[in-house]
């Protein structure tokens, strides 16, 4: 996936534009983490 177009959220917090999204920890169980890379034989 690439960078999505479009304008940046706004932050509630300041009322500029987001820098950055982050996972925060209480959201982390939201998010499933990376799959394991397999490699191929030979490799």
């Amino acid at each position: 996936m690439g960078i999505k177009p479009g304008p940046k959220p706004k932050a509630k917090s300041t009322g500029k534009e987001d820098r950055r999204q982050r996972v925060t920890p209480e959201n982390k169980p939201k998010h499933k983490g990376l799959k394991t890379h397999k490699h191929k034989s030979g490799d």
